[in-house]
């Protein structure tokens, strides 16, 4: 008896003429991620993706991450038998036994692919559950919310046996959409946002704006875990360093305390806009949220948008702090997040800051600080660094 997986395909069954290319692409990413863990042969047919293992493979983890590839809907772990009714229930007996007990309810749900097969999907669900009846006869038939569901999929290379369904990351396979660059600090907004416009298919690469001495090494390495744990979803990300103290000091030597925020900000969406014009991404993301903070109201949001020409994707505008801090729990970035390491942001936070700004008087306070050379030596000073 094998293992295996079957992983189903979400939305891009939708797609059109050109449905292969999202295919395509999702398959190479499965097979990258299932590289980094073992020997497995992955392939696709009907709108699911089968991963096979060569030899003894760690199955656990290759469940584990197909949970985290965009694309997938759901995932199954399956015992694979011949297509024969008698194979397929001595299977699914091998298979089950140790997940059954006396007096649980359980259903057969049948799936004939295979037209072909000489059993109708009633059929085979009634000679599987009655096998499985008669090796444990306290067993217990139920049509609706049994303990256990049991599926049994007759498909044209195997017949698969399955118990449990879970879902998967869902979402479009990453880089059918695009390249974006996101604007990482070391909070909770920002791992999220970049994470959700994966979702939809995005690459990302990131930059990272520090200022040593005012912020630490720990720091910049919180960044960099938190990339790895959004990289374990979207695959390598790269991010770009860039030195932000020059910037922030000539800031606040020059310009009224309560427009270093959006002054600040305005800075770093220019910085980024050229790194991610040299990268060759199309978009910006930010994880702003509507009116969390002061330099995210609309106001200081037209003011800071006003310096790019590329889109700049803010997907939790909408959301509020509960909702971003439950996302990031979900995928495991919050506890990062939650570390105690000053970033940038925080380190020149004027006490009080612009909540209503005026784009003149903002551009009125900018222009006493020498924007074009700030900006060519911070990015003479950039690093990269790779994850994932």
């Amino acid at each position: 008896m094998q293992e295996v997986l079957l992983l189903k395909c979400g939305e891009l069954v939708l797609k059109g003429l050109n449905r292969y290319r999202f295919e395509d692409t999702l398959l190479r990413l499965a097979r990258n991620r299932m590289k980094k863990i073992g020997n497995f042969d992955v392939w696709s047919m009907q709108s699911t993706v089968y991963v096979e293992p060569v030899g003894e493979q760690d199955m656990d983890r290759a469940e584990e991450a197909a949970l985290k590839i965009f694309g997938i809907n759901s995932v199954s772990r399956a015992a694979a038998c011949q297509k024969d009714i008698e194979e397929i229930k001595k299977t699914a007996w091998e298979y089950l036994k140790d997940r059954l007990r006396p007096g649980m309810t359980f259903k057969v749900d049948a799936k004939r692919a295979d037209k072909k097969f000489p059993l109708t999907s009633p059929q085979i669900g009634a000679c599987v559950g009655g096998y499985l009846h008669d090796m444990m006869p306290d067993l217990v038939p139920k049509m609706e919310e049994p303990e256990l569901l049991i599926t049994v999929e007759i498909r044209d290379k195997a017949a698969y046996i399955s118990f449990e369904r879970k879902r998967g990351a869902g979402g479009m396979p990453v880089g059918t959409n695009g390249h974006a660059m996101l604007l990482l600090s070391g909070g909770i907004d920002s791992p999220v946002a970049g994470h959700m416009m994966a979702k939809r298919g995005l690459e990302l690469s990131a930059v990272h704006f520090y200022s040593y001495p005012y912020t630490s090494v720990e720091a910049r390495d919180k960044v960099v875990q938190l990339a790895g744990i959004v990289a374990e979803y979207c695959g390598k990300i790269d991010i770009c360093m860039v030195p932000f103290t020059e910037i922030q000091l000539a800031i606040s030597k020059n310009c009224m305390e309560d427009y270093f925020t959006i002054i600040m900000r305005r800075m770093m969406m220019r910085i980024a806009q050229s790194i991610a014009e040299k990268k060759g991404c199309g978009a910006l993301i930010t994880g702003e949220s509507l009116g969390q903070v002061a330099s995210q109201t609309m106001e200081a949001l037209n003011c800071t948008q006003a310096v790019c020409h590329m889109p700049v994707f803010r997907p939790a505008i909408g959301l509020d702090k509960e909702e971003i801090i439950q996302r990031a729990r979900q995928i495991g970035t919050y506890e990062t997040s939650a570390l105690p390491y000053e970033d940038c942001c925080t380190v020149f936070t004027p006490r009080h800051p612009q909540t209503k700004p005026r784009l003149g008087k903002v551009e009125e306070q900018e222009a006493k600080i020498d924007v074009d050379g700030l900006l060519e030596r911070a990015l003479e000073g950039v690093e990269w660094v790779t994850v994932g």
